[in-house]
């Protein structure tokens, strides 16, 4: 095996807060598990699928994905003197994957109930299906090991897809749930420190603060602002409610 993408996790925000033992087990020691098998098996690159939610996390949920980010970052020292490398990449949510709200919002409007909205001031990172694949291939082109890539994608407001999938459905708030955020954040003001643009401006790396095993700037990346940070809510691009009817008619 040459190539391995680690897309395994537990996911649910809410459950997590619940149960949070078996989000260790699965999210971290998994992840580790992961790791000393690539490095054991000479795996030659391995992806890390992660979170926005990882990013300053406040849920359980997140602080699971954010130590196995740590952990796949720094199984680069653990390999320095392998061959294997490790990288992240991280998005938002993807639009038709398991757990999207789309369908669930479908099926309530074809039964022509209203849609629940956690907070109508939401904001969340959508990423297609299509994008997400795309940068977990680029990432492995791309990656020197210890990369955390984050793509440049626009923001949606909730009620925003709420109206796309259902036009004039009415909207009912219901509250956030515990642990979740308002906004979703990719990149930290800590984590903008270290980050730098690269693709011509498709994606963002989060660059190892750490190196043991000779990672370099990539060539042609260029700094973001001073205090950058990657918020949901402070995105310089948007998904409008017709952009985001379209992608949802779509076929996958």
């Amino acid at each position: 095996m040459d190539f391995v993408i680690h897309a395994a996790a537990l996911k649910q925000v809410d459950t997590a807060e619940y149960n949070p033992f078996e989000f260790v087990k699965t999210n971290i020691l998994g992840s580790q598990n992961v790791i000393e098998a690539a490095i054991d098996a000479g795996v030659q690159k391995v992806v890390a699928l992660s979170t926005d939610k990882a990013s300053s996390p406040i849920n359980l949920y997140g602080a699971t994905k954010l130590t196995a980010d740590k952990l796949f970052i720094s199984g680069n020292h653990y390999a320095a003197a392998y061959p294997t490398r490790f990288a992240v990449v991280r998005y938002g949510n993807v639009m038709g994957s398991r757990g999207s709200v789309i369908p669930f919002f479908k099926k309530l409007a074809g039964e022509g109930r209203p849609l629940p909205i956690t907070d109508v001031r939401c904001t969340r990172f959508f990423i297609t299906l299509e994008k997400a694949v795309e940068m977990v291939v680029d990432a492995f082109e791309l990656m020197q090991g210890g990369e955390l890539l984050v793509p440049r994608i626009p923001s949606m407001k909730v009620t925003d897809l709420a109206h796309a999938v259902a036009p004039g459905a009415e909207l009912v708030d219901v509250g956030l749930r515990p642990g979740e955020k308002l906004h979703e954040e990719m990149i930290s003001p800590e984590e903008g420190r270290r980050a730098v643009s690269v693709g011509d401006g498709k994606y963002f790396v989060i660059q190892p603060d750490l190196a043991s095993w000779g990672y370099v700037t990539p060539k042609g990346a260029q700094p973001v602002p001073g205090g950058f940070s990657y918020r949901s809510d402070t995105n310089d691009r948007w998904y409008s409610q017709e952009e985001l009817s379209a992608i949802i008619e779509t076929p996958l």
